[in-house]
């Protein structure tokens, strides 16, 4: 999972962890485009990074032969994003605020 509000990465890391889900949690995409990260299940990605935009960070990913066919989601507050998110590869959108119950049936979906 790739944001860079600390807040959201510690809710996240709580609901996926109570969910029974390994989550890897990343405050910008540094290391993702560095290459620096062990290949996970599904990336989670939003769409507004400090210093990068998640959708780029998505094709970058959709461009690699190793990730390519590793799902990703994008979620942003902005509704006008998910065909962007679209056309970058994504295999989901998620708009802000969602319920988490939301995101977990996508990810389940995505990583069967």
């Amino acid at each position: 999972m790739i944001d860079d509000d600390p807040g959201i990465l510690e809710a996240f890391m709580i609901v996926f962890q109570q969910a029974g889900y390994k989550i890897s949690v990343f405050n910008d995409a540094d290391l993702i485009l560095k290459d620096k990260f062990d290949e996970p299940d599904i990336f989670i990605i939003d769409k507004q990074l400090a210093g990068v935009d998640g959708i780029d960070v998505c094709r970058y990913l959709k461009s690699r032969v190793k990730e390519s066919s590793t799902p990703i989601i994008i979620f942003s507050a902005s509704p006008m994003m998910e065909a962007n998110a679209q056309d970058a590869g994504a295999d989901g959108f998620i708009e802000k605020p969602f319920k988490t119950t939301d995101l977990l049936r996508m990810v389940r979906r995505l990583i069967v």
